[in-house]
Protein backbone atom coordinates (compact mmCIF):
# COMPACT_ATOMS: atom_id res chain seq x y z
CA UNK A 1 0.00 0.00 0.00
CA UNK A 2 1.58 3.12 -0.79
CA UNK A 3 1.48 5.49 1.48
CA UNK A 4 1.49 9.93 0.34
CA UNK A 5 2.65 12.39 3.24
CA UNK A 6 2.16 15.88 2.63
CA UNK A 7 3.80 18.79 3.96
CA UNK A 8 4.94 22.58 4.01
CA UNK A 9 1.32 23.83 4.67
CA UNK A 10 0.42 26.79 6.80
CA UNK A 11 -0.63 30.31 7.41
CA UNK A 12 0.01 32.75 5.22
CA UNK A 13 -1.25 36.39 3.77
CA UNK A 14 -2.44 37.25 0.61
CA UNK A 15 0.49 37.56 -2.61
CA UNK A 16 2.39 34.84 -0.30
CA UNK A 17 3.74 31.85 -1.63
CA UNK A 18 4.13 27.90 -0.23
CA UNK A 19 5.54 25.23 -1.81
CA UNK A 20 3.83 22.03 -0.55
CA UNK A 21 5.35 18.45 -0.43
CA UNK A 22 4.17 15.17 -0.88
CA UNK A 23 6.73 12.27 -0.16
CA UNK A 24 5.62 8.47 -1.73
CA UNK A 25 6.65 5.48 -0.40
CA UNK A 26 6.94 2.39 -2.61
CA UNK A 27 7.79 1.31 -6.12
CA UNK A 28 5.07 2.61 -8.22
CA UNK A 29 5.47 6.66 -7.98
CA UNK A 30 7.47 6.67 -10.86
CA UNK A 31 4.75 5.09 -12.93
CA UNK A 32 1.73 6.82 -11.98
CA UNK A 33 0.27 9.87 -12.39
CA UNK A 34 -0.31 12.26 -9.31
CA UNK A 35 -2.53 14.73 -8.60
CA UNK A 36 -3.14 17.75 -6.13
CA UNK A 37 -6.56 18.25 -4.60
CA UNK A 38 -8.15 20.52 -2.12
CA UNK A 39 -11.34 20.79 -0.30
CA UNK A 40 -12.38 23.58 1.67
CA UNK A 41 -14.74 24.02 4.90
CA UNK A 42 -18.53 23.35 3.56
CA UNK A 43 -17.39 22.35 -0.20
CA UNK A 44 -16.40 19.12 -1.82
CA UNK A 45 -12.92 17.97 -2.59
CA UNK A 46 -11.60 19.77 -5.98
CA UNK A 47 -9.03 19.20 -8.78
CA UNK A 48 -6.67 21.55 -8.30
CA UNK A 49 -3.32 20.23 -10.45
CA UNK A 50 -1.84 16.75 -12.06
CA UNK A 51 1.19 15.40 -13.96
CA UNK A 52 2.38 12.52 -15.42
CA UNK A 53 3.83 10.24 -14.67
CA UNK A 54 6.84 10.84 -17.03
CA UNK A 55 6.60 14.70 -15.67
CA UNK A 56 6.12 15.69 -19.09
CA UNK A 57 2.34 16.70 -18.93
CA UNK A 58 0.46 18.95 -16.41
CA UNK A 59 -2.58 19.95 -16.34
CA UNK A 60 -3.91 22.56 -14.06
CA UNK A 61 -7.70 24.06 -12.97
CA UNK A 62 -8.60 27.61 -14.18
CA UNK A 63 -8.66 28.95 -10.44
CA UNK A 64 -4.71 27.95 -10.07
CA UNK A 65 -3.35 28.53 -13.60
CA UNK A 66 -0.53 30.47 -13.91
CA UNK A 67 -0.30 30.73 -10.08
CA UNK A 68 0.25 27.44 -9.31
CA UNK A 69 3.57 25.14 -10.36
CA UNK A 70 3.17 21.19 -9.95
CA UNK A 71 6.44 19.20 -10.59
CA UNK A 72 7.85 15.91 -9.62
CA UNK A 73 11.11 14.43 -8.25
CA UNK A 74 10.86 10.47 -9.75
CA UNK A 75 14.18 9.71 -7.94
CA UNK A 76 13.24 11.73 -4.50
CA UNK A 77 9.22 9.63 -5.11
CA UNK A 78 8.27 13.50 -4.52
CA UNK A 79 5.65 15.74 -6.22
CA UNK A 80 5.72 19.68 -5.40
CA UNK A 81 3.15 22.30 -5.77
CA UNK A 82 4.26 25.73 -5.76
CA UNK A 83 1.92 27.91 -4.97
CA UNK A 84 2.61 31.74 -5.89
CA UNK A 85 0.63 34.99 -5.72
CA UNK A 86 -1.67 33.14 -2.85
CA UNK A 87 -5.65 34.55 -2.17
CA UNK A 88 -7.87 33.70 0.32
CA UNK A 89 -10.28 31.35 -1.47
CA UNK A 90 -6.90 29.03 -1.94
CA UNK A 91 -7.63 28.60 2.07
CA UNK A 92 -8.31 24.56 2.12
CA UNK A 93 -6.69 21.10 2.91
CA UNK A 94 -4.88 20.30 0.07
CA UNK A 95 -4.69 16.50 -0.51
CA UNK A 96 -2.16 14.82 -2.39
CA UNK A 97 -3.15 11.55 -4.73
CA UNK A 98 -1.82 9.00 -6.92
CA UNK A 99 -3.55 7.92 -10.00
CA UNK A 100 -4.95 3.91 -9.68
CA UNK A 101 -3.39 3.03 -13.10
CA UNK A 102 0.04 3.01 -14.35
CA UNK A 103 1.78 5.02 -17.46
CA UNK A 104 -1.13 7.39 -17.94
CA UNK A 105 -0.68 11.25 -18.19
CA UNK A 106 -3.15 12.83 -16.06
CA UNK A 107 -5.17 11.70 -13.25
CA UNK A 108 -8.82 11.50 -15.26
CA UNK A 109 -11.27 11.52 -12.58
CA UNK A 110 -11.64 11.77 -8.67
CA UNK A 111 -12.68 8.32 -8.38
CA UNK A 112 -9.58 6.98 -10.30
CA UNK A 113 -7.02 8.24 -7.34
CA UNK A 114 -5.92 4.70 -5.52
CA UNK A 115 -4.06 6.31 -2.81
CA UNK A 116 -5.07 9.99 -0.84
CA UNK A 117 -2.21 11.69 1.60
CA UNK A 118 -3.92 12.50 5.09
CA UNK A 119 -3.83 16.62 4.04
CA UNK A 120 -2.31 19.82 4.87
CA UNK A 121 -3.50 22.92 5.57
CA UNK A 122 -3.44 26.00 4.11
CA UNK A 123 -4.65 29.36 5.31
CA UNK A 124 -4.58 32.46 3.44
CA UNK A 125 -5.66 35.87 5.19
CA UNK A 126 -6.41 38.99 3.54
Amino acid sequence: QVQLVESGGGLVQAGDSLRLSCAASGRTFRSRAMAWFRQAPGKEREFVADISWSGAITNYSDSVKGRFTISRDNAKNTVYLQMNGLKPEDTAVYYCAQDNLPLRNAVPRIDAVGSWGQGTQVTVSS
